[in-house]
């Protein structure tokens, strides 16, 4: 006979996997589709796309927040800033309280750049989620709603911020 605890932590290792499964088969998916927008130059790195969302999340986001949430140095940062405004997808703006601190902004150009990744990939998870019975998207729904509450209270993240590109379920 299997141990009353035994089940909940099988069920949650499952769980753990075929997260971490889905997430690893997305991050494969979505690179496909930045690397596939057409007529405009991809930013060359995941890490820069990071950036975007971040900068996107949060229109005038200071400079130092957003190395807080890449969990990056800033060298590191400002390089990738240097990177994505030389293509046109980012500005710098000086504070407007603090004339030490630079606020990033992304460019109508950029934003239409990560407008076009989202659609790519909605379109690719319409597919795969129209494909689902709807039981099967109702708990799906429900599940990464949860997900997403968790890792954004698990990260110390205000209320208002959500993960950066999230949709809400519909």
């Amino acid at each position: 006979m299997t141990a009353p605890d035994a089940v909940p932590s099988r069920i949650w290792q499952e769980a753990t996997h075929s997260a971490s499964s889905v997430v690893e088969l997305l991050d494969v998916m979505w690179d496909h589709a930045r690397n596939a927008t057409k007529g405009m130059t991809a930013p060359g790195s995941t890490s820069q796309l990071r950036l975007m969302y971040v900068v996107d999340g949060e229109d005038g986001i200071r400079m130092r927040t957003v190395c807080h949430r890449l969990a990056s140095a800033a060298p590191t940062v400002t390089r990738m800033c240097d990177r994505l405004q030389a293509i046109g997808f980012l500005e710098r703006i000086p504070s407007p309280d603090s004339g030490r601190e630079i606020t990033l902004r992304l460019t109508p150009t950029g934003k239409e750049h990560l407008q076009r990744i989202r659609e790519q990939r909605d379109t690719m998870l319409h597919r795969a989620i129209d494909n689902m019975p709807p039981t099967e998207r109702r708990a799906l729904a429900q599940g990464l709603a949860g997900l997403q509450t968790q890792l954004n209270s698990a990260h110390g993240e205000e209320p208002e911020y959500q993960v950066p590109g999230s949709h809400s379920a519909a």
